[in-house]
């Protein structure tokens, strides 16, 4: 992809933008992994109802007894160490949950830990 451009004062700005874009369309190489096996961080998504907390994790290659989650009520921890990996990654939840609560399954490379929302406030009599 080239373009006319005689004395354009983006000139630096768009020879950037063509050459990611010519690396991008040229099929470039496979995305780096770091020493874990992982790209950066692991994928995570957070759901939230009125009355539950769901975290959503994707593991690929990951095996369930290389898995290990620890909760404070306030952040998820999860570890992986095997021979080949290692990972940790600290998710801070977005409301307080009851650490006591959580249910969590592993299929096929997704971990899912869901708990119940904690009720952090109390009624007060007057």
């Amino acid at each position: 992809m080239r373009r006319d451009d005689r004395d354009d004062p983006f000139d630096d700005i768009f020879r950037e933008i063509e050459r990611l874009m010519d690396d991008v369309m040229a099929g470039g190489e496979e995305p780096t992994l770091d020493a874990t096996g992982f790209g950066a961080d692991a994928h995570v998504d957070v759901h939230e109802t009125a009355e539950r907390l769901r975290v959503v994790a994707d593991l690929p290659g990951v095996e369930r007894e290389h898995l290990s989650l620890r909760c404070d009520g306030e952040v998820l921890t999860l570890d992986v160490e095997s021979d080949q990996r290692q990972l940790q990654e600290r998710i801070t939840l977005p409301v307080a949950v009851d650490e006591h609560s959580a249910d969590a399954s592993f299929n096929n490379g997704v971990l899912e830990v869901s708990f119940e929302r904690d009720d952090d406030s109390a009624s007060i009599d007057i």
